[in-house]
């Protein structure tokens, strides 16, 4: 199957990505059974057809953190990575981290949430974070059960260096009281970059640069 993706590829057809999603989502190429070699030759074929790799999402291939770490070549050159929902771990934000720190990483909206990070992956995210070649601008952390710890790690981070992140969603977690004191302060302090700080719960606040807490007409599930 792969060789056919190969030749599809050659003669420039140009939906050959939308067609390795197909069969990996129904069944008939499985993520499973591709050796090293495969997964490589794989890449190639995505990284080098003409189709539109600026989203990626991850359940387009498999909703698994295996997947998503024989993928990242593609996610590094996507502007946003879509992988909620997808069972990760520490593994993937290490992953992640090393991709928001590459000078030539094209990534800008990360979509992370309703996955088991904890804290320990979002202080690895903030390794990233901190790099001089971060150019992430949103990152959706909701539903990952982020504590005061880790928001506290995320506002060390934004504070100490000037950031290209102006949206961060932190719903569906439990930061507590000093937790969103730590990062709502920060929307007051001129030399944070963060414009938007989404905490909501089913109520769904929102708090804005310059504004006071306020209901959002945006609700994050």
């Amino acid at each position: 199957m792969l060789c056919l993706f190969h030749c599809l590829n050659e003669i420039k057809y140009n939906s050959v990505v939308e067609e390795i999603q197909q069969y990996l989502t129904s069944g008939r190429l499985r993520t499973q059974d591709l050796s090293p070699a495969e997964w490589s030759d794989l890449v190639s074929i995505i990284l080098s057809s003409e189709s539109n790799l600026d989203v990626f999402e991850l359940k387009n291939y498999d909703d698994s953190e295996n997947v998503l770490l024989m993928l990242l070549p593609v996610v590094k050159v996507s502007i946003t990575a879509l992988l909620s929902l997808c069972y990760l771990s520490d593994r993937s934000c290490q992953a992640i981290c090393f991709i928001l720190s590459s000078q030539t990483s094209l990534l800008r909206v990360l979509d992370m949430s309703n996955n088991d990070l904890q804290d320990s992956g979002v202080q690895l995210l903030c390794e990233g974070l901190q790099s001089p070649n971060c150019k992430l601008e949103s990152l959706s952390l909701s539903g990952c059960m982020v504590t005061e710890e880790g928001c506290a790690s995320l506002a060390l981070t934004l504070s100490s260096k000037p950031s290209a992140l102006k949206q961060l969603d932190l719903s569906y977690n439990h930061p507590g009281e000093s937790g969103l004191k730590l990062l709502s302060t920060g929307l007051d302090d001129p030399n944070w970059g963060l414009d938007t700080l989404r905490y909501a719960d089913t109520s769904g606040f929102n708090r804005m640069r310059g504004d006071k807490t306020h209901r959002s007409l945006h609700f994050v599930i």
